[in-house]
C-alpha cells in the first residue's frame, strides 16, 4: 500500500499486476493494471486512462502525486 504524506490517497499494489486507488472516503476510485520495468510503472486505468509513476529512494512519484510505503515514515509526519 503506497499512500500520500496526508493519507488522503492509498493507493494498492496487488502482486497480480492490479492497482486499487482510493481517494478519501471514495474507495476504488480508480482501478486498473500495472506494469514495472526496473523501477518505472505503466499504469492502464479500466476506463482507458493511462499514467506513469517512478519508484525513487523508496518514494512513488506518480504523475503529480508523492506517495510513501505505508508502513514508513512520512516526511513531515509527526509521531505518535
Amino acid at each position: 500500500m503506497w499512500v500520500t504524506a496526508d493519507g488522503h490517497i492509498r493507493q494498492e499494489l496487488r502482486a497480480d499486476g492490479r492497482y486499487d486507488e482510493a481517494r478519501g472516503t471514495r474507495s476504488s476510485a480508480y482501478t486498473g493494471r500495472y506494469t514495472v520495468t526496473g523501477n518505472h510503472l505503466d499504469y492502464v486505468d479500466d476506463t482507458g486512462f493511462t499514467a506513469t509513476g517512478d519508484i525513487r529512494d523508496g518514494v512513488l512519484f506518480h504523475e503529480h502525486l508523492v506517495l510513501y510505503k505505508e508502513d514508513l515514515p512520512r516526511e513531515g509526519k509527526t509521531g505518535g
